[in-house]
């Protein structure tokens, strides 16, 4: 582009000025143009396009190899060490605090004794706080309580108490009636349900 200067001092060849000047520059409107200029800015456009399109491949090729090695290594932990859940009985049982002849709430107590059998060879068991045991017959649910933290190695059956209480159950009539017809066939179902949180341990 041409420019045309202005300038508010002057000097000699080989001479440059002993004060500080100030010099204006005049450009022509015509001949200013923006970033990217206009001609290019389609081209710019789909420059940065496809940019975006190799950034987001590059991120999803990444994601993906993490993803097969993530599975490669389970898949070697469970051939290595062929994990296995572990297996619960009930061994004792008792109950207490159950009227049925009453229709005044009931405080239900029960001791219970469940036998854990870890059967895995290299793996132990963390059995940690947060536990949660409750006992229900039909959707009632009739007490609750948690289990001992403790551990169980490989190869182990260890045997867990237990002591789970229940506070102003009110039982209907109607489970009243049920539960005295199953307790005169000797057979009276309770439900048993167990969550616990587990940390599992490796040993090579």
């Amino acid at each position: 582009m041409d420019l045309s200067g202005q300038f508010s001092d002057t000097f000699s060849s080989g001479e440059f000025p002993r004060k500080p000047a100030t010099y204006v520059i005049q450009v022509p409107k015509d001949q200013i143009y923006h970033v990217p200029p206009p001609e290019n800015a389609h081209r710019f456009q789909h420059l940065s396009q496809k940019k975006a399109h190799r950034s987001r491949c590059r991120c999803c090729f990444c994601s993906l190899l993490a993803a097969i090695f993530i599975l490669i290594v389970l898949a070697v932990i469970y051939l290595v060490f062929r994990p296995e859940a572990p297996k619960y009985s009930v061994e004792v049982f008792s109950v207490s605090g159950i009227n049925l002849l009453s229709p005044s709430p009931n405080s239900p107590k029960f001791n219970v004794t469940v036998m854990s059998r870890n059967g895995n060879g290299k793996v132990g068991i963390y059995y940690e706080k947060g536990s949660r045991v409750d006992i229900f017959y039909g959707d009632v649910d009739l007490c609750n309580g948690a289990l001992p933290v403790f551990y169980q190695p490989a190869k182990n059956v260890t045997m867990v108490k237990t002591v789970l209480t229940g506070s102003k159950i009110q039982l209907t009539s109607g489970i009243r009636k049920e539960m005295r017809n199953d307790l005169s066939k000797k057979i009276l179902p309770f439900k048993l349900k167990i969550r616990a949180p587990v940390k599992i341990v490796c040993r090579f």
